[in-house]
C-alpha cells in the first residue's frame, strides 16, 4: 500500500470517527502515513490529514529538504515555515471551520496546549484509536521486513556462547551484544536487558556491573530497529553451568506455557484468550503468582503497539496482526525466565518469525 493510499484510508477513518481532520507530529505515525521519519524537535513538524481535502505537510523550512528526500510529497502537499513564523497558527488557519480534531498520541503537551489556545472552538481527542486501527494490520511488505529484523535479531541469539561466559559482567556482555544487534542487520539497538542470577526476577533488570556466577539463569530479552523502521523483540533464558533442578522443572512449565499460547494464537480468537492460556498453564504449575506482566505486546514501527496481549482486551485476533508470545515468571531474591517470540496471525494459524530453540540453553 503507498503513503497516498495509506493517507486516503486515514480521511477516511478521520470521517467515520466524527473527526474534522488528525493532527500527526513526528513518530510512527508520520513514519507510517508519509514514509517520512522526521526527528521530533521544538520546531513543529505536523501531517495535517482532513476528513476531505488535500492533506497537508507543515514542516520548518530547514526540513524541507529532508521531508521531500523522504517522497513525503506523494503523500501530501509540503508547506514549509520560516524561522519567525507561527506554526501553530499555520496549521489552525488549514481547518478554520474544524469542530473535532484528532490528535496523535505521542504528540508533545507543549504543541497540544499550544493547539487548544489556537483553536479555542475546537475539540480536541486522541486519534490513536483511529490510526492504529490502520497500522494493526500488516500489509506483505511490513510483513516482510518484521521477518527480516526477526532474523537479524535471531543472529544475535545464535552468538550467544559467545559473550555469556563466568566472570563476565552483564554490562560487558550487553556491549557485545548491541555492537551485534546492529553488524547482524539493524540501524540501530533499541535495548538490550542481560539479568544475571537474582536479577533475572526483574523484567525490565537495567544491565549491571554484577559478575556471572556458575549456574545463574541469565534472561536476554533484547531488540533493535531495521534501516525499513521495523521492529525485533525476542527473549531466550540461558544458564551459566548447571541449572537448579526447581529451575529446570519451573522452565519446562513456562515453555509448556509459551507453545499452547502460540498454539491458542489463530484467526478469531480474542487477544485476552492467548493471555489465558497462558496463564492458566503457569497457574498449574503454582507459578501463576509470579507472571506478573501480560503476555505480549503489538509490533511494527514501533515495539510496543496494538493489539496488547492481556486480559480485558476482546479484539478479535485477525491476519496480518503481529504480536509478541512472552510469558514469564519471576520470583524475587532468587530467579526468573522470559521467552518471547513475535508471531503473524496468518488465515490458518500463526507464523513464528524468531526461529531460535526455546528450551532452556545451558552454556
Amino acid at each position: 500500500m503507498s503513503t497516498t493510499e495509506r493517507v486516503a484510508k486515514a480521511q477516511k477513518a478521520a470521517a467515520a470517527a466524527g473527526l474534522d481532520a488528525i493532527l500527526v507530529t513526528p513518530g510512527s505515525d508520520l513514519r507510517y502515513l508519509t514514509g517520512y521519519a522526521a526527528m521530533p524537535l521544538e520546531r513543529l513538524t505536523c501531517l495535517v490529514v482532513p476528513a476531505n481535502g488535500n492533506p497537508t505537510l507543515v514542516v520548518p523550512k530547514l526540513e524541507r529538504p529532508a521531508a521531500e528526500a523522504s517522497g513525503a510529497g506523494s503523500a501530501a502537499d509540503i508547506v514549509d515555515w520560516p524561522e519567525t513564523a507561527d506554526p501553530i497558527a499555520l496549521v489552525a488557519g488549514l481547518l478554520p471551520t474544524a469542530r473535532r480534531v484528532g490528535l496523535d498520541d505521542h504528540m508533545w503537551a507543549e504543541k497540544v496546549l499550544r493547539f487548544r489556545a489556537a483553536m479555542p472552538a475546537t475539540e480536541q481527542v486522541l486519534a490513536g484509536g483511529v490510526l492504529s486501527e490502520l497500522r494493526m494490520r500488516k500489509a506483505d511488505h511490513e510483513i516482510d521486513a518484521l521477518r527480516e529484523a526477526g532474523a537479524a535479531i535471531d543472529r544475535v541469539h545464535a552468538r550467544m556462547p559467545e559473550w555469556l561466559r563466568l566472570g563476565r559482567t552483564e554490562r560487558e556482555v550487553a556491549r557485545d551484544i548491541a555492537d551485534a544487534i546492529v553488524v547482524e542487520g539493524h540501524a540501530r539497538a533499541d535495548f538490550v536487558i542481560v539479568a544475571s542470577g537474582p536479577n533475572s526476577a526483574s523484567p525490565h533488570h537495567e544491565t549491571s556491573d554484577r559478575v556471572i556466577e556458575a549456574g545463574d539463569p541469565v534472561v536476554v530479552d533484547i531488540g533493535g530497529t531495521t534501516e525499513a523502521g521495523y521492529c525485533s523483540d525476542e527473549t531466550r533464558t540461558y544458564v551459566v553451568g548447571e541449572p537448579p533442578a526447581e529451575y529446570v522443572e519451573a522452565y519446562a512449565a513456562l515453555l509448556a506455557a509459551q507453545v499452547a499460547a502460540c498454539e491458542q494464537a489463530s484467526p478469531g480468537v480474542s487477544a485476552e484468550s492467548v493471555d489465558a492460556v497462558a496463564r492458566s498453564v503457569l497457574e498449574e504449575a503454582g507459578l501463576g503468582t509470579y507472571f506478573i506482566h501480560r503476555t505480549g505486546h503489538g509490533i511494527g514501527l514501533e515495539t510496543h503497539e496494538e493489539p496488547y496481549i492481556v486480559a480485558g482486551n476482546s479484539t478479535i485476533l485477525e491476519p496480518r496482526m503481529a504480536f509478541s508470545i512472552e510469558p514469564g515468571f519471576y520470583i524475587a531474591g532468587r530467579y526468573g525466565a522470559r521467552i518471547e517470540d513475535i508471531v503473524v496471525i496468518t488465515p490458518g494459524g500463526v507464523e513464528r518469525l524468531n526461529l531460535r530453540p526455546r528450551e532452556l540453553a545451558v552454556l
